[in-house]
């Protein structure tokens, strides 16, 4: 008995270590002329060289949901950068001024690009980061905008969105895309519809990407994220399945593209 209570006292306290190897620390960079913070995450008991993943947030900013995210990536072994780009301190507070600072990006690709190319750049000169196996997500906003890095010919082994805008004011760029692209879609996604979502297969097609496109059933948008709710008619909610099952196929994309070319 004895023998058994320390056995499960070690395993106890092992697993507390590794839950503890998790470490974070907020970074501050600029692009241009605008001081942006960011969020880095990584596993300390972890050695040597690892792939890193840009994520890029929602609407909202850089927030508790974006960086849960990061702190999870890091479980899995991966250094996690949460990049800013709306700007330090910019954290829109309500739907109507996340919409407003927002279009400010969305109508100015070339910024958003800028924007996330600047914390790619971080997540690149961490020292614990293996430069040859990057990757980048984003969530809703963040969605699109980590598709329009890989747009802008980022060195980027992989690109995941889960629910983001897939729209883009130039298709042709498509063909600067060096990374596999893989979209995760809410199939009853009001605010990203059926022929968006045509459009932006037509164009990876086109300039012959390697992509894939999941669409979850009875999904809309902001489907990973519990504070969105669970009333499908508000166009935003919360789908636990599509949730878990959009991180398990992230997890798979990203068992292949790190593992291509070692």
């Amino acid at each position: 008995m004895l023998k058994q209570i320390i056995v499960a006292a070690a395993l106890t306290c092992c697993a507390a270590s590794a839950e503890a190897a998790v470490k974070t620390k907020v970074i501050e960079y600029k692009q241009g002329d605008t001081v942006l913070e960011g969020y880095l995450a990584w596993d300390n008991a972890k050695v040597g060289k690892r792939p890193g993943v840009l994520v890029v947030h929602e609407w909202t900013g850089l927030g508790p949901y974006v960086k849960k995210r990061a702190e999870m990536l890091a479980k899995l072994g991966y250094v996690a950068f949460a990049a800013d780009i709306y700007g330090k301190g910019v954290r829109p507070a309500t739907p109507a001024d996340a919409a407003k600072v927002a279009a400010i990006y969305k109508d100015d690709r070339p910024l958003m690009r800028a924007r996330a190319r600047a914390g790619l750049e971080v997540l690149k000169s961490q020292k614990l980061v293996d430069q040859k196996r990057l990757a980048a997500i984003g969530y809703c906003f963040g969605g699109t905008t980590v598709l329009e890095l890989a747009r802008d010919g980022a060195d980027l082994r992989g690109v995941a969105s889960f629910h983001g805008g897939l729209a883009t004011p130039k298709p042709e760029d498509a063909r600067n895309i060096k990374a596999k692209i893989l979209a995760m879609h809410g199939a009853d996604d009001p605010f990203v519809k059926a022929d968006e979502v045509a459009s932006f297969q037509q164009e990876l097609r086109a300039a012959k990407v390697d992509w894939q496109f999941i669409s979850y059933a009875n999904a809309v948008h902001s489907f990973t994220n519990p504070e969105a709710g669970n009333d499908n008619s508000k166009g935003a909610a919360y789908n636990e399945k599509a949730d878990k099952r959009s991180w398990e196929a992230m997890k798979l994309f990203f068992s292949e593209i790190f593992k291509e070319g070692r």
